[in-house]
């Protein structure tokens, strides 16, 4: 009887063990893993079919006026993921009758995140189709792979599903990569993100075709021009989405010292700059890894199922019914 007692006991122990590694997986996967957590490409495939021709339509419109709205629109899902999950968080308003104190104003946004007026005409698209059914997560993270599409880059099925979150973390948001970041630091924004050197170089390339205030670059901004004044960071193709951001980084001439790191950072050549070549030589392999990555960042903590809500304007949590 006491070598029975002692089996059980040992086989307690080892069913515990279990439980404790299988949640500590589940965990990770929630982190860092949206497709396990529920996400799929054909998510909206029944409920609202038009979905991706909706976004892509009001995105072509918004470019006509406007030729920095993609890179705008994918920089909003960037910094969206990064602060607090891809929760769509970065879109609310200030609301003192929800509590919610915006992510927007935070020095890495402010005066700087751009492009949320687009996401409006979008959502108001979408619930014109399909009345609660498309979360403004979800619209970034469909903006910012049709934009980088529209602009000449690789496309790729965005996994979807993610549900919107009913608060910011200004916390959080306030240490979203800065372009005044060394690679170390950069490095370690990107690992607590679960992104890896290929991604963070990957994702850098996003620069290809955005624009900066001369405040933030590495030369300032010039006699007569305001603080605030944009400079591209693509001097060729400033409106192309392809590679030649990466030969611009190898002539030392980034406009960001946050990108230029990945050269010349003593330990670059053990990490980034290998990458950084390898995308310069090949356009092919930069969209294939900048798809790969934009799913993989995209997959950052996303609510799914029952978390979370649909809003009915991104702006605003739903009013809740008592």
């Amino acid at each position: 009887m006491a070598r029975s007692s002692s089996l059980s006991s040992a086989a307690r122990r080892r069913l515990m063990l279990t439980v404790a590694l299988v949640l500590a997986l589940s965990h990770v996967a929630h982190v860092h893993g949206g497709s396990r957590a529920g996400l799929s490409s054909s998510f909206y495939d029944s409920s609202c079919p038009s979905t991706r021709d909706i976004v892509r339509r009001v995105i072509q419109d918004a470019r006509v006026a406007d030729a920095r709205i993609p890179a705008s629109l994918i920089r909003l899902h960037f910094h969206d993921c990064f602060a607090n999950g891809c929760d769509g968080s970065l879109l609310l308003d200030d609301d003192i009758f929800s509590g919610i104190r915006t992510e927007k104003k935070v020095p890495g946004n402010n005066r700087s995140a751009r492009g949320f007026n687009v996401v409006d005409d979008i959502k108001r698209a979408l619930e014109k189709a399909c009345p609660g059914i498309v979360s403004c997560a979800d619209i970034l993270a469909l903006a910012a792979e049709i934009s980088v599409e529209l602009a000449g880059g690789p496309s790729w099925s965005v996994p979807l599903g993610r549900r919107d979150g009913t608060k910011t973390n200004i916390e959080s948001a306030n240490d979203l990569p800065s372009p005044f970041d060394s690679l170390e630091i950069l490095q370690e924004k990107f690992r607590n993100m679960g992104l890896d050197d290929t991604d963070l170089v990957a994702l850098q390339g996003a620069h290809t075709f955005g624009r900066a205030q001369c405040q933030f670059t590495q030369r300032n901004c010039t006699a007569g021009q305001g603080r605030g004044t944009l400079v591209n960071l693509d001097v060729v193709t400033p409106d192309v989405f392809d590679n030649e951001y990466y030969d611009i980084l190898l002539q030392g001439l980034a406009q960001l010292r946050s990108d230029q790191v990945m050269l010349s950072d003593p330990i670059a050549e053990a990490t980034t700059a290998p990458i950084v070549r390898r995308f310069s030589s090949s356009q092919k392999d930069f969209f294939k890894n900048f798809a790969a990555s934009m799913i993989k960042m995209g997959n950052i903590r996303p609510l799914t199922r029952k978390d979370g809500e649909i809003r009915k304007n991104c702006r605003r949590v739903n009013k809740k019914l008592y």
